[in-house]
């Protein structure tokens, strides 16, 4: 008998494990016929700031949105430079770019993926405006070295928190460090919306009020507009439903845990295979499971034709992109382009069960070591 499918993510089944719930939410807004920066969007904004220890969020139509407000209210513009991370997903740097700023890119950590903090004072220049780093895969990324070179310098951070909900780091939640922090709400986030969504937050209270006049057209009273804004709200719908979501976000979490528990003791003995490493003080959440191998693509195939899903994030550098490899494509960046080479996601969620990621281990373990003894030809 053919084994069921392991998907990679399965959004039905997130939505069905807490049906009721949901279904209560959206009814809710439904009957009560307000649909932008109602009830639900405040309500939800509170309770997301006080699970970041933090005073105040803005709830905004999506992730990138909410870095590239955050870098307008602070004024970065056109021959400004921010400093990101050389592998992150395209988005952290089309924030930059969407102010007129130049993206700068550092390479990352060859352990973790997330941005180097030695490497960034030779990247520093007098047009450098703010730092902006990636807490890659839910992997906290170390502020502390991030923030002591932004410090020497005079520099702002902006955290990228998009898939790390729930996130500690030295026993802080992500968001609560000092630094703004930008969040996606996409559908298969930790804290998924079902659609697009967003949020900034902060302990800056003046910052939150330029905020939510940049997200309503430049405007706080209605017709009536102080700034050059744009259209970018967390809609009332998604508000009710990520508000359900939250309540179930810490279980979900610690769900997410005893997996990748799972994974590291299962492939732990897999030779050629390079697992997650987590520094000591980092509490993450484990978005993504991410093991890297010279095999990645054969890997990937093999376990596809085993009905076990996997996906690559990401394939690409930005500075490789389309979007950038013209004005970057040149930028000496190893560990980023190695981490995009290698890396492979396994199936990682709150819905999945041990047996599912039991069985996800032995193929992987079978058919990685398979791989290595026939010498299969590296990752392209």
């Amino acid at each position: 008998m053919t084994e069921p499918a392991v998907p990679f993510l399965d959004l039905g089944l997130v939505y069905r494990r807490h049906r009721d719930g949901y279904d209560a939410a959206w009814r809710t807004v439904m009957d009560r016929g307000w649909f932008i920066t109602g009830a639900e969007l405040e309500a939800f904004e509170g309770e997301f700031a006080a699970a970041c220890g933090v005073r105040h969020c803005v709830g905004v139509a999506n992730g990138l949105d909410a870095l590239h407000l955050v870098l307008r209210a602070w004024g970065i513009g056109a021959g400004d430079e921010v400093i990101v991370p050389g592998q992150t997903f395209i988005a952290t740097w089309l924030a930059v770019s969407w102010c007129g700023a130049t993206p700068v890119p550092v390479d990352v950590d060859r352990r973790t993926c997330n941005l180097d903090p030695g490497r960034i004072e030779a990247a520093i220049t007098p047009r450098t405006r703010a730092i902006l780093p990636v807490h890659l895969y839910g992997q906290p990324a170390d502020l502390d070295g991030i923030g002591a070179v932004a410090s020497r310098h005079g520099l702002r951070v902006l955290e990228d928190a998009a898939q790390a909900h729930g996130a500690r780091h030295r026993g802080r939640p992500i968001g609560s460090l000092g630094a703004p922090a930008g969040w996606s709400m996409y559908p298969g986030k930790n804290l998924g919306a079902f659609g697009d969504g967003g949020a900034i937050t902060t302990d800056d209270g003046d910052l939150a009020d330029q905020l939510r006049k940049l997200r309503g057209y430049g405007s706080v009273v209605k017709y009536h507009h102080e700034v050059k804004g744009f259209n970018s709200r967390l809609d009332e719908l998604q508000a009710a439903l990520l508000r359900v979501r939250l309540r179930h976000l810490e279980a979900d979490n610690d769900h997410r845990r005893a997996l990748a528990v799972r994974y590291l003791d299962g492939l732990a003995d897999v030779a050629g295979l390079q697992l997650p490493r987590t520094p000591v003080w980092a509490f993450p959440v484990w978005h993504l499971f991410v093991v890297r191998s010279d095999h990645r693509d054969a890997l990937a195939a093999a376990l596809r034709n085993e009905g076990i899903g996997s996906q690559i994030h990401y394939p690409v550098a930005p500075g490789d992109s389309g979007a950038y490899a013209a004005t970057h494509g040149h930028l000496d960046l190893p560990h980023s382009r190695a981490w995009a080479r290698t890396c492979l996601s396994l199936p990682m969620g709150s819905h999945h069960s041990t047996d599912q990621i039991d069985r996800v281990i032995d193929a992987v373990r079978r058919i990685h070591r398979g791989l290595s003894r026939r010498g299969a030809g590296p990752t392209a």
